[in-house]
């Protein structure tokens, strides 16, 4: 039996898989399916490119020879604000994706923007589309939900080491 998937009405490049297929080979993409030691690697390398654009704008409030603290707490904020705006593009990129997959119906334009379509998937599609979503993705996600948690609890340490110097 043919997959119902030569059946499909919807372009190629806007197929849910095909697009997850792209997503997922892309170069910013990839990095979050990587081993944890890896992926941790590329988190520290955003965070450091980040923190030599950070780092003269922190120098400029707090001189390192006179202030080294809060010159170092100020450059490791603000290259954190780098780390998170990387990490919400991917968690947004992962979100629609998952959403497309995840779906009975698949909204595409066959034309232009003016000409949108709906088409339901058939139900081994839509198994197949939630295993990949279940497997996959969630993974992924639950992987920069918790980058964002660890963020945010290092944000908090670094605040109250502010406050106790």
């Amino acid at each position: 039996m043919k997959s119902s998937v030569s059946n499909c009405p919807v372009p190629t490049e806007q197929q849910p898989l095909n697009e997850y297929e792209e997503l997922k080979s892309s170069w910013l993409f990839r990095d979050s399916t990587l081993s944890w030691r890896h992926y941790f690697t590329k988190i520290l390398w955003i965070w450091g490119w980040s923190g030599l654009v950070a780092g003269p704008v922190a120098a400029a409030s707090f001189p390192p020879q006179k202030y080294w603290a809060y010159f170092f707490l100020s450059t490791a904020a603000g290259a954190g604000i780098g780390v998170v705006l990387v990490l919400v593009r991917l968690y947004l990129g992962w979100f629609y994706i998952r959403d497309r997959l995840y779906s009975q119906t698949v909204f595409y334009e066959e034309s232009g923007w003016y000409d949108g379509q709906t088409w339901i998937k058939p139900l081994d599609i839509v198994n197949r589309d939630r295993l990949i979503v279940t497997y996959e993705i969630k993974p992924i996600l639950q992987r920069l939900q918790f980058t964002f948690a660890g963020l945010a609890g290092i944000y908090l340490i670094g605040t109250i080491v502010w406050h106790l110097l």
